[in-house]
Order: C-alpha cells, then structure tokens, then sequence
C-alpha cells in the first residue's frame, strides 16, 4: 500500500491549504494532542533536532484530524521512517507496522527556520501521513471499509446480475476523479477518499454520499463548505433559447418513473429499453400529482451506448467496444423518438420510493452523468443491467432486493413482483393514455387512419404498413381522388413514410460512409465524414460533460465551475445546432440517386395533398356562406 501524489487541482486546494495553514500555526498548548488511541513512534535515526520536532508535530497534526474511532483503532507498534529510496512518484508506503515517508517531504518542511513553511508541502506531507495511517485502519478489526459493500456500490465496483452478485473488475467511474490512482483498488479508494474526508472542506458538497457514508461510519462530521443548489446536468438543447446547463432540485420532483419502450423486431430492440422518467413540476406548482400534467418539463435518465463512429455494429455491442453513458433527455424528446419515430409505445410505471429515496436517486445520477464511462455490452452491461445498477446503487434499500435483469421487460418484472414498481396503473389502458402512464405508438393512430381513407378510396393494400411499404408514385394516383376526411388522413400516413424513408436515407449513409463496402472516398464524400465526425465529436462532450472542463475539480461540479459551463456548454450547444444543420443540407446531396427520388416524390405527394385539403377546405367554407337561411316550419 502506497501514497503517490495526486495530478494537480487547484479550484478545491483552496480549503485544504486553509486547513493546513491552521494546523501548522497551531501550537500544542492551543490545542492539545488528544489521549485517546496509540501514537504513531518515529524513527529518529539520521535526523537533525529540528527534524525530529518537524516530523512529530506533522503526526500530531495528522492525529488530531483523525476521528476517535480511527485512531483507537491504530496499531501501537506503528513506527514513522523517512526514506530516500522510494520511487519518485510515491509519497509514502507501508510495509507491516513500518509506515515510510518520503524524505523530500521532510525537506519540504523543513527548509529555512526564518521562512514559514508553504502550505502546498504542508498539505502533501499531510495527505501522505493521513493516506498510509488510512490503510492501517481499513485492515483494523473495526475497519475493513474496503470491503463494505455499500462503500463498494458508492466507489464505483458495482454488483453485476450476470456474475450472481459478484462485482466488476473495472471501475468506470474514472472521471473528474480526485486522483486516478483511487481506481487501482478498494484499498486504494478508501486510503484517497479519507484524505479527501478529512482535508477538503468541499468533499461533502463534490461527494456528498460518501461524505455521509463516512460520517456515519466515524460519527464525525468534518468541515463543511457552504455547497452550490441543486443537482447539474449538461443537455443537448433543443435550441439555441435554450441552456446547455440543467439544473434539477430534488424537491420540485414529484415522482420517478421506470420508462420502457415496449420491445420491436429489430434484434438490438426485441426486449424493449429500460429508462427511468422524473415527473418535474413546472415552477410555481405545489408538488403532487399534477405535476404529472407538466409533461414539458419531465425528464428521461436513459444508458445509451454512445456510438462515435457512425456505423453500429451488433459485434462491437457483444464485445463492449461502445461507451455507454447516462443521457438526460427531455421527455418530449423520448415520446417523439419511440412513438413516432421507431413505432414503439412507451410504458411510465411509477416507482414506490420516499422522499430521501428520489433525492439520493438523482444525487447518483448526477454522479454518474458526471462521473461515469462505462462499456456497453449487448447482453451483460445493456440499457437494463445499467439501470438496474442505479436503481441499486442509488437507493439503499434497494440493494437487498432481487432486481437483477439482463432484460428490459425481466427488470420490470421483478420491480413489479418486489412492490416496487406499481404496474397497476396499466390495467385501465384508456386511463393510462389520459394520465400519462402510457404512450401509444403511433402505428395504431396510423392504422387507424388507413382505414378513414381506405373505406373512402377501396384502397389496395390490406393494412396501413403495406401501404407505406408501397413506392411513393404507386401511391400517388389516389391521392387525388380523396375527399377532405380521406386527404387529411392520407397527409398523415404520407408524413410518416417521409420520416421511414429519411431513417433509411440515414442507414444509407452510414454504410456508405463507414461500411466494409464503402464506395471509393471523392472529395464529396470525404468533406461529409469530415463534418458527420465533427458532430459526433461535438455529441461526445453532451455525453460525457467532464470533458468541458480542462481543469476541473472532481465530483459534482461547484459554483465556479457551473459558471464556467455553462459558457462553454451554451457555445459548444451552438455550434452543435448549426453543424446539424449543414450536415443535414449535405447529406441530402450525397444519397444515391433513387434515394433522393423517394424522397422527393414523397414531398411531392404531401405538396398535392396540402394543396387539395386546402381546396377543399375553401370548397366547405364557401358552400356554408352560400347555404340558404333557414326557413321556419308553419305553427
């Protein structure tokens, strides 16, 4: 077990060297080295007077910020040596009750008596002494905090359904980590996290679970910074009126829901997605029910696997070459996606949870969208394993329950069967569409509409999908015949072969882009990948937000950090918004020659009937202006 110095931070150092800064101002008689618990013995050998007062009053610092329970828990054999042949990169290490120290620390204390002594190597040497006594502790009887399985879920070494409870070998919470070198082991996390505990007054606002975790563990309470509101995401926006930078308060969420999208035919979709809703109430609004009603600001947390090559490939799913990371989406966004777009109904199944239990469940959201780099594995880290895992790690409570699902609809179940998730809100299935609890794919609204226009026209195809399977100059000499009722229902259907056909125009693409049979790469070709991997680039920073700051803390960002953000965010939204947009004015242009003839006799179809609804339209008014009045019946 070793100490190795932590790559430099600067926007959280600051509360640290204040409380070092006290630490070395404050003589013995101010503040007296507590009797409880063994002291630490110091190898005196090679050092000078000065040396020996130097190093006992940097262990008498390191003991008074420890808790009661940590130092009593202390081997009293412990002895203190300082080194010079450690490795440059360690700061400190242990080998049994010997606890080495790297000389240059000492010389850093140590320097010129006239001078004071700087409150950088005042803060190291500390955080060496605190790290190495740290691991003395978690291998004490009353430790063993490296292997406290809720300290587990906290760290990142999350439980996986497929491993019967085991954990992973990864731990993919690997940004704006405080130092990297906490990722190597449990031991590891605990002996850098402690230091944090004790010496960064702004740990309990960057990681507030464990900050209680270890508050509770100590019965202590460290100093605490005065912590920024509310919980932040970054957010691809809509629009350029729009933010980049989402800030969420717990206590205007009503409610959580588990989101599912009901499964299709496709493979990578047959057992539908997992996703969790949260029911925001519009400002002004008591929270409660109604909140329900402000759909516009309800939320989506979906696990996505972030693809930044353009080509998906159900291979690269299997072996986890695909991030997967924590999109927050609105929930208009989701709606559109699946119902429209992929024909796919949505289920909103509320989740019994307290209100602790929704603050603690975003808080861990917010770390993860923050924090988190996963990989994405069709079968073993897929969009329900991810969220099973917040649903865990998130909620305490939880973790005792068998959720563990490798499937979308398994991990409803199971929340279903453990009270959890209460499905009966689907038993009355024109309630659901009122309230909310459902949302129908369009497909039905579509078939629906086929047979408006059918009845009218004896239309050929048996059913809505065949007649949107049809080329678009089949389907056009009908569309003249119909009437109003039969036109208004035809422009619907025809907008919905336009955005099938635009979907597949985006396949197209993708093979000829970046398929194994591309075509030769002209200039043409060349300038729009250049453009479509400027997109994704600009994407990845929306889907993995600790990118936007070069120099950043750790943790959750705080309030100059925000502020920097939400700078750097709102450009990067714009610049995004007016690449997609000439991405997708080019994209047109490098379709295939019968692909752009689909879509434009498609246009020209829903040209035709716009301007026939419009006729008619006028045909109805003027009949009803010309009608003669009424005449009275005789008495």
């Amino acid at each position: 077990m070793e100490h190795r110095p932590p790559r430099p931070r600067r926007r959280w150092m600051a509360g640290c060297l204040a409380l070092c800064s006290l630490l070395a101002g404050t003589a013995p008689a101010q503040a007296a080295l507590p009797a409880d618990g063994p002291r630490p013995g110091l190898v005196e050998d090679g050092l000078t007077a000065a040396e020996v007062s130097t190093s006992r009053q940097l262990l008498d610092d390191a003991l008074r910020l420890l808790p009661p329970r940590w130092r009593q828990a202390l081997d009293p054999r412990i002895r203190v040596e300082w080194r010079d042949d450690l490795p440059d990169d360690v700061h400190g290490r242990t080998r049994g009750p010997r606890l080495l120290l790297d000389r240059r620390l000492l010389d850093g204390l140590s320097g010129d008596a006239t001078m004071p002594v700087p409150d950088a190597a005042q803060h190291t040497a500390l955080a060496a002494v605190i790290h190495e006594l740290a691991h003395y502790y978690d291998r004490s009887r009353g430790g063993r905090l490296s292997g406290d399985p809720r300290l587990l879920d906290l760290a990142g070494w999350q439980v996986s359904p497929m491993r019967l409870g085991l954990r992973t070998s990864r731990n993919a919470l690997s940004d704006r980590s405080p130092d990297p070198y906490e990722l190597t082991a449990p031991a590891e996390f605990v002996a850098v996290n402690l230091e944090y505990f004790l010496l960064d007054p702004a740990y309990a606002c960057r990681r507030p679970a464990l900050y209680r975790h270890f508050a509770a563990h100590f019965g202590v309470e460290p100093p605490m910074a005065v912590c920024a509101p509310d919980l932040v995401y970054i957010q691809a926006p809509p629009d350029e009126s729009s933010s980049a930078l989402l800030r969420i308060d717990p206590e205007r969420v009503h409610a959580i829901d588990y989101l599912l999208a009901e499964p299709d035919h496709r493979v990578m979709s047959r057992w539908g997605h997992s996703m969790l809703r949260v029911v925001v109430c519009a400002p002004g609004r008591p929270r409660g029910p109604d909140c329900r009603l402000d759909l516009q600001h309800h939320l989506v947390l979906s696990f996505r696997a972030f693809v930044d090559d353009v080509q998906i490939s159900n291979l690269r799913g299997l072996t986890g070459s695909y991030p997967s990371r924590l999109f927050v989406l609105p929930l208009d966004q989701v709606i559109e996606e699946y119902t429209r777009v992929e024909l796919r109904g949505l289920r909103s199944v509320p989740l019994r949870l307290q209100r602790d239990e929704v603050a603690t469940l975003l808080e861990r959201a917010a770390q993860l969208h923050w924090g988190y780099d996963g990989r994405y594995y069709f079968l073993s880290n897929n969009c329900a394993v991810e969220t099973f895992k917040l649903l865990h790690d998130g909620v305490p409570r939880l973790a005792s329950e068998r959720l563990g699902s490798i499937t979308p609809t398994g991990l409803l179940r199971r929340l279903s069967r453990a009270g959890i998730a209460d499905t009966s809100v689907l038993d009355d299935a024109d309630e659901a569409l009122r309230l909310g609890y459902r949302f129908e794919a369009l497909s039905t609204y579509y078939q629906e509409m086929y047979t408006v226009a059918r009845h009218a026209l004896d239309l050929p195809s048996a059913n809505a999908r065949d007649w949107l399977a049809m080329s678009p100059s089949r389907r056009a000499p009908w569309l003249g015949q119909a009437d109003l009722r039969a036109s208004a229902a035809l422009l619907l259907l025809e907008q919905a072969a336009q955005r099938r056909e635009e979907l597949q125009a985006r396949d197209d693409l993708k093979r000829r882009f970046l398929g194994r049979g591309a075509a030769s790469r002209d200039a043409e070709t060349s300038a729009g990948l250049e453009a479509l991997n400027e997109l994704l680039w600009m994407e990845g920073g929306f889907s993995r937000p600790a990118t936007l700051l070069q120099d950043g803390g750790y943790g959750l960002p705080q309030h100059e950090e925000r502020n920097e953000l939400g700078e750097t965010g709102n450009r990067l939204a714009k610049r995004w918004l007016g690449q997609r947009a000439g991405l997708h004015r080019t994209a047109h242009d490098l379709l295939s020659t019968s692909r752009q003839d689909a879509l434009a006799a498609i246009e020209a179809n829903i040209d035709t009937l716009g301007q026939q609804l419009r006729q008619l339209h006028r045909e109805v008014d003027g009949f009803q202006l010309q009608a003669p009045p009424t005449v009275p019946s005789p008495m």
